[in-house]
């Protein structure tokens, strides 16, 4: 499979599969597709399915397969920001953000995967549950705006704004801490909490999550008495 990134900052992966190759897609993905690409819809287990639901998916998952030799299909993002293609082996795995993924070749599998702090369940803003890519190929994810990496060592900590956290290495771990200071909870508009990340392993910090949009967006909204 080859691939092209482009039309940035509403932003297309374009994949060349040869006969045979496949596809996997969140519904509603693909953009666009030549003849001869064979889509068929899957949905696994029962528990898959409801674990892609709790985790920003669709219940059903669409394959697309080439029947021919040099078959085009194009998948675009859902949002304003970046399509990050992901190198996956059975010892490289990572965690995305909730209705991060976007595509994946047919090695790939996508599974949930739950947040082992209980406070970072509930007041992270990253969701209860994320996204896990293990398997074997290549993947997309949805970045929201621009995105930063850094490769923490072990024991590294850095703090992030609620809802930045756009992917990460599966060896890194994640939680909660509450803001210190009665004054900077109440005045300083960054909310109650900030999440934690400690190394090893690389993050993704995303420059616009779509959450933060949708909250600066609400003041100019229409009011149902205007």
């Amino acid at each position: 499979m080859q691939y092209e990134i482009k039309c940035a900052p509403f932003p297309v992966v374009v994949c060349q599969l040869d006969q045979g190759e496949a596809m996997t897609t969140e519904s509603g993905a693909m953009a666009w597709m030549t003849p001869g690409v064979e889509m068929k819809t899957v949905g696994g287990s029962v528990g898959k399915a409801i674990g892609r639901l709790f985790s920003g998916e669709s219940l059903f998952l669409n394959v697309y397969t080439a029947l021919q030799p040099n078959r085009e299909i194009a998948f675009s993002s859902s949002f304003p920001g970046k399509i990050f293609p992901i190198e996956i082996n059975p010892g490289n795995s990572f965690i995305v953000q909730k209705s991060g993924f976007l595509a994946a070749t047919s090695g790939v599998e996508l599974s949930i995967a739950y947040k082992k702090k209980v406070s970072a369940s509930f007041f992270g803003g990253e969701g209860f549950i994320m996204q896990k890519l293990t398997g074997q190929g290549t993947a997309f994810v949805e970045i929201d705006g621009d995105a930063v990496q850094y490769d923490l060592q072990p024991g590294q900590v850095m703090y992030l704004n609620t809802g930045s956290l756009a992917m990460m290495d599966s060896t890194v771990t994640m939680e909660i801490e509450m803001v210190k200071g009665a004054k900077n909870i109440l005045f300083g508009g960054e909310g109650l909490f900030h999440t934690k990340v400690t190394g090893p392993g690389r993050i993704w910090i995303q420059t616009m999550p779509i959450m933060n949009l949708a909250q600066s967006l609400i003041p100019y909204l229409p009011s149902s008495s205007s």
